[in-house]
């Protein structure tokens, strides 16, 4: 199957719910391990609302996001995101990477079924040392120029080593962000601030522990805006 025979079949099985802001004020949860029902609905249960899973830079892998998982988070109840992987600490961002990387977020998402209009988040952290801040300032822009083209919102997860001052971050086209739990508030986007916090504690739900899930809230930034969700009919 051809890549736009590939797009056009995900854009006829797209995941049911509704695209819109997320609440502001409630709690939810990102992994990196498959989401069975019966844990989604632990989580549900739990108070959590949404969850955001992983999608490949290259490929996808077993335990990224599939399209069933996708169903069973939003049958629970939970509204949905999606965040793509980040290299490994120290490396090197490049325009052409995140073209690359930017494209296949939006292909892998698209292809899972999640509608055009979500917020598919963007992860910057542990950049070289070294690198020059506007080789991660032409790594976010490409990035963000594939997932828009792709019908996407693009937003940008900030973690601990993200190789951009405040002000560069704000710089940037990306109207969302998302804070890390180590993240500092003077390291925030200037002006606007973020639309998702992190958090880490310890607990089980659902037999996972917080060794493989965080808590994120929601919140309205500085300028009004919110998170961008798939939101379960």
């Amino acid at each position: 199957m051809s890549t736009t025979e590939a797009d056009a079949a995900a854009a006829a099985n797209l995941l049911p719910g509704v695209v819109r802001d997320a609440t502001p004020g409630v709690k939810g949860f990102d992994a990196n391990v498959i989401i069975s029902s019966q844990t989604a609905q632990a989580f549900a249960a739990a108070g959590y609302k949404f969850c955001v899973r992983y999608v490949g830079r290259t490929q996808m892998a077993d335990h990224d996001l599939s399209a069933g998982e996708a169903g069973n988070i939003l049958g629970a109840g939970l509204a949905l995101m999606v965040v793509q992987h980040v290299l490994n600490p120290g490396w090197e961002p490049t325009g052409d990477l995140g073209a690359q990387y930017g494209t296949n977020a939006g292909k892998f998402t698209k292809q899972i079924g999640v509608p055009p209009g979500v917020n598919v988040w963007c992860d910057l952290e542990g950049v070289a040392g070294d690198a020059p801040a506007q080789n991660v300032i032409d790594y976010c822009h490409q990035w963000y120029m594939q997932v828009q083209a792709a019908g996407y919102v693009p937003g940008l997860y900030v973690g601990y080593g993200a190789g951009l001052s405040a002000q560069h971050l704000y710089d940037l086209p990306f109207d969302h962000y998302w804070s890390a739990y180590n993240l500092d508030g003077d390291d925030y986007p200037a002006v606007r601030g973020v639309q998702l916090k992190q958090k880490t504690g310890k607990g089980t739900v659902g037999g996972l522990t917080t060794e493989v899930y965080d808590d994120d809230f929601t919140q309205t930034d500085a300028l009004g805006g919110n998170a961008l969700w798939l939101s379960p009919d």
